[in-house]
């Protein structure tokens, strides 16, 4: 028998609010109602992995603990800010009847304890139009899928999209475990591959949360890291980056991206990097996701990752302040001595950091941490 939620996704509208949906949405993006996807068993297949999925934790809910990674969000009331009484559906107090921040504002994931990411509006902005998604194996440093999109703050609906691009790429990414031939050049070569089905199924969730009529069609960038070991590829569409931070005397920080930036053309003809990134159009990106792209094949590249670190991918909203890979170095290192190797305090430490820079922008931090076990004799 079909359910009402199965018979409302294939129509790509949420059963409980009436919202649009993507096809592969496991629940809502306006209302949280839960969804069948009608694309991409990834469930399925992510069961047959040693890799957790984890939706995101609202604020009021971050510190729940354990029980929150890897699976379903308990479902507890959610407070009223203003006088502690619960929330309704509807978003407004049941008491007090003051209209609630939307969770978008500020959610964290942690799948497990060597990966988490945190997604914040920041101080200017009147939404949030980032999102992240991201999944890990329980071992530490087997696995690990971070991704993180950024919406175009002056095209409609970008935020809704944003968040179904991730969650699209997260789960093709951990769906789809490919291995080449045995051998590392085969083996990047297929992680590369995944990343390119990936940017397709994210685009495609954003033309899903696209209006018809919408003048100004949703639109987002792309960025996406799978570790596997000791190996990083990465790909990206926009200005979003990937960075990988070596612990300090571990080795040297590096960029992992190249952006599809103005900036990043004026950088590429000799301009120095603090002026093309304070420069006019500074932000104009070449490439994105939604109606409207040019291009939306991501940019793909891999590294060995040595000696302990970090995997950070993240949005504009972070390296605004830090763009340099050695300045995040830095950063980590002050922001570590208090928050130590959890990712989760890290990641929200990062953000917090952003937010007193002047948080001008939506901000997304994602991190893996790689901390290879040396042998012993």
């Amino acid at each position: 028998m079909t359910t009402d939620a199965t018979a409302n996704a294939e129509s790509g509208h949420c059963p409980s609010c009436g919202a649009a949906v993507a096809p592969t949405a496991r629940f809502c993006e306006a209302c949280g109602a839960p969804l069948a996807p009608t694309e991409d068993a990834t469930e399925e297949a992510a069961a047959e992995l040693p890799i957790e999925l984890t939706a995101s934790v609202p604020s009021w809910q971050r510190h729940a603990g354990p029980a929150n990674l890897g699976g379903p969000i308990a479902t507890a009331p959610r407070p009223c800010l203003n006088c502690g009484g619960i929330v309704d559906a509807d978003g407004y107090c049941e008491t007090c009847g003051t209209k609630a921040p939307s969770e978008r504002d500020h959610y964290v994931e942690q799948p497990a304890t060597w990966v988490a990411a945190c997604c914040d509006r920041g101080i200017r902005h009147s939404r949030n139009e980032d999102a992240v998604a991201v999944a890990a194996s329980a071992e530490p440093g087997q696995r690990a899928v971070l991704v993180v999109c950024d919406g175009v703050s002056t095209a409609d609906d970008s935020d809704v999209a944003s968040l179904a691009a991730a969650r699209a790429a997260r789960d093709v990414l951990v769906g789809s475990r490919p291995a080449g031939l045995g051998v590392r050049e085969s083996q990047v070569a297929a992680l590369e591959a995944a990343l390119v089905k990936a940017a397709e199924k994210a685009n495609a969730a954003v033309l899903a949360t696209t209006a018809e009529d919408a003048s100004n069609p949703a639109s987002c960038t792309y960025v996406a890291a799978v570790v596997e070991g000791d190996l990083c590829v990465v790909g990206n569409i926009g200005d979003s980056r990937a960075y990988w931070i070596p612990d300090p005397g571990a080795g040297d920080p590096i960029q992992l991206t190249v952006d599809d930036s103005v900036a990043q053309l004026r950088i590429a003809a000799g301009v120095p990097r603090e002026v093309a990134e304070e420069g006019p159009q500074a932000h104009a990106i070449l490439k994105w996701l939604g109606r409207d792209t040019p291009d939306f094949r991501p940019t793909t590249s891999s590294t060995q990752l040595t000696g302990p670190g970090w995997v950070l991918v993240c949005s504009d909203g972070l390296w605004n302040y830090a763009s340099k890979a050695t300045e995040l170095q830095a950063l980590i290192t002050q922001l570590s001595a208090t928050a130590g190797s959890d990712p989760l305090p890290l990641a929200e430490a990062m953000v917090r950091w952003a937010c007193d820079q002047g948080g001008r922008d939506n901000i997304s931090v994602a991190l893996a941490r790689h901390a290879p076990v040396e042998a012993t004799s």
